[in-house]
């Protein structure tokens, strides 16, 4: 995220936010419930009806010779294993910023010293038997990546100067550069079936990319505005396989809605009623949306929400007037609450894990009860 978004998401969508907000008992959602395991520890279950889930916050571990930074993304890849993407500090330079997991939330290994400053989002695509990881760097060495899940390089691409919406020389230029239109500040992808993907442009130009299978470029969907079709703010996207009628789905975030459209880039429809919408996954016929004011929606296969999960009126205000704190004072933090969802995603069990804005980074699992 941006410095000026930053300084400026919550101030200037709280209006919204609490306006659209579905408060926890509206969907007849009490306050998290504590019970204790076989272990002893007590442990937080937060939502409703078919889907709970039991919350560990401090689930995966990290050697001593590293630390949390600011966690953005989360996948998982066909082991079951958990891979995190964290913004991080450019002035460590030699401080990894992935970090890979087992689902028992023993470390494993780390890589990407290279995106510190700038990692955002991760994911995991299986091709001809391999698996590759597609990261997003969206400061300081502006760019997407494909690598092996050892960290090595097979490719990067820049800026798309072809779809004419960058500064002349933007595919070579590196820096922190902050709310200009005409600068490439890219936060996520999509897969798409004929080997090709989509790149989300969130921070830069509000615009969705479409690449071939070797990333070059083809075309583009949107543009800012608040109209349909039009996004301010796309952060995440994701392409929905959910129904025969594949459709791509993107959290259009400072609108506080998701926009449908289909494989062509044709507009489908909009849906409102959210939170600052950060990212898109599915399991089964569930599509998952984190949310950055502290809360995470399911939607069932014909749309409509089937549970929100940590979602609270009262907390909400809470949060809002106490953001800076909460976001860089752990000892703040309530168990079974959420700060700033930015991802989240399935695991190959149907539990959840997600990766909160916060300074100090934080990842929780929950597990379906």
């Amino acid at each position: 995220m941006c410095l000026i978004d930053r300084r400026r998401f919550l101030t200037h969508s709280a209006a919204a936010g609490l306006a659209v907000g579905v408060g926890a008992r509206a969907l007849g959602q009490s306050p998290a419930v504590h019970t204790t395991d076989k272990t002893g520890d007590q442990k937080s279950i937060i939502g409703q009806g078919d889907y709970q889930y039991r919350i560990s916050h401090d689930f995966f571990k990290l050697p001593k010779d590293f630390s949390w930074q600011t966690t953005h993304n989360v996948a998982v890849d066909s082991s079951n294993n958990v891979y995190i993407i964290h913004e991080g500090k450019k002035e460590l330079k030699t401080h990894p910023s992935i970090f890979v997991f087992d689902a028992k939330g023993s470390y494993i290994k780390s890589f990407g010293q290279e995106f510190q400053g700038g990692g955002h989002g991760i994911e995991i695509r299986s091709e001809g038997g391999d698996e590759f990881i597609y990261a997003t760097i969206f400061n300081g060495d502006r760019r997407f990546v494909k690598l092996t899940t050892n960290g090595e390089t097979v490719w990067e691409k820049r800026a798309p100067l072809e779809s004419g919406l960058y500064q002349k020389n933007d595919d070579k230029k590196k820096g922190y550069v902050f709310n200009r239109r005409d600068t490439y500040k890219p936060t996520n992808t999509a897969f798409l079936d004929d080997g090709g993907f989509l790149v989300a442009d969130g921070y830069g130009a509000f615009v969705i990319h479409r690449h071939d299978q070797d990333g070059n470029y083809v075309s583009t969907i949107g543009k800012e505005g608040k109209k349909k079709g039009e996004f301010r703010l796309p952060h995440g996207l994701w392409v929905d396989n959910r129904n025969s009628e594949k459709r791509i789905v993107v959290t259009d975030r400072s609108n506080n809605r998701l926009q449908f459209f289909d494989l062509q880039g044709n507009h489908l429809k909009t849906m409102g009623d959210y939170l600052l919408p950060a990212n898109v996954d599915s399991y089964g016929d569930l599509l998952l949306i984190p949310e950055l004011l502290g809360r995470l929606t399911l939607l069932g296969p014909d749309d409509n929400v089937v549970a929100r999960l940590g979602d609270d009126a009262e907390y909400r205000k809470l949060l809002l007037a106490n953001k800076k704190e909460m976001r860089t004072k752990p000892d703040t933090w309530q168990d079974g609450r959420f700060i700033h969802p930015h991802d989240a995603c399935f695991d190959k069990e149907g539990n959840i894990l997600v990766a909160e804005w916060v300074q100090t980074g934080r990842v929780t699992k929950l597990t379906r009860v």
